[in-house]
């Protein structure tokens, strides 16, 4: 899989992505007119568009692969109640 631009890694990208549909999956409006139903392709367009930022939060390690999102109007990241 070739590294998706604007990212560390392929990895941070699935989490970035992950989160975005779970919040699209819990009601959040997309921000882009999707093409499909399907939350997790609505979050891989909204990136596609750089609608979606992230950034690595202060306090994590080195190793930690853990990633926090904005969107350009709001959060799109937070704690979550799993």
């Amino acid at each position: 899989m070739k590294l998706v631009e604007g990212f560390d890694s392929n990895y941070r990208y699935v989490l970035v992505a992950a989160r975005r549909a779970r919040q699209i999956q819990s009601g959040a409006r997309p921000v882009v007119d999707p093409h499909s139903r399907k939350p997790c392709r609505i979050a891989e367009e909204e990136i596609q568009a750089g609608r979606v930022k992230w950034e690595i939060p202060a306090g994590a390690a080195a190793g930690s692969m853990e990633a926090s999102g904005e969107m350009q109007d709001g959060p799109v990241g937070g704690d979550a109640d799993d």
